[in-house]
């Protein structure tokens, strides 16, 4: 190998060692920022507005966010049909402000599937002490309906 050869090969063998380090780092970060649609906005907002009235212990502002129907679903030990069955278990499950405790959304997602329907995934946490039965974590997915009220949850599948 001539010199001049010797004095290129090491700085390019140094570059290509660095690009093999790091590559898979670069391709490993996030995906870039999308705008959110419409849809994923009023989704979201509703889900937040949930977890605002949660907080505040106010469980049948949280409850709003249903579609007020004997069609609504939720699943989770068991399941329940309709909203007054719902809204019902609810207050039975969450009898005070301690066993409600402090609940946060977090890795919320939004699928619109057409104008009328998204589904929303994510995951929650609710913060509360071990006498009030302790900290709760888990994930839903919930399918939306826009309807005249705005986006109400239809299904809510939590486990």
């Amino acid at each position: 190998m001539k010199p001049a050869t010797r004095i290129l090969a090491l700085p390019l063998l140094s570059l290509c060692l660095s690009l093999s380090y790091l590559g898979p780092r670069i391709a490993a970060q996030e995906p870039p920022l999308h705008t959110a649609s419409p849809t994923e906005l009023g989704c979201v907002k509703v889900l937040l507005a949930q977890e605002r009235a949660w907080n505040e212990g106010d469980l049948d502002k949280f409850a709003k966010a249903y579609k007020n129907s004997p069609e609504t679903l939720f699943l989770s030990r068991e399941i329940n049909r309709g909203y007054a069955g719902l809204v019902d278990s609810y207050h039975k499950d969450y009898p005070n402000r301690a066993a409600m405790g402090t609940l946060t959304f977090s890795d919320l997602e939004v699928h619109p599937l057409d104008e009328h329907f998204a589904v929303a995934l994510g995951k929650y946490h609710l913060e509360r002490n071990k006498k009030a039965g302790g900290n709760a974590d888990g994930i839903f997915s919930l399918v939306m309906e826009k309807t005249p009220e705005g986006w109400r949850i239809v299904v809510d599948h939590t486990t």
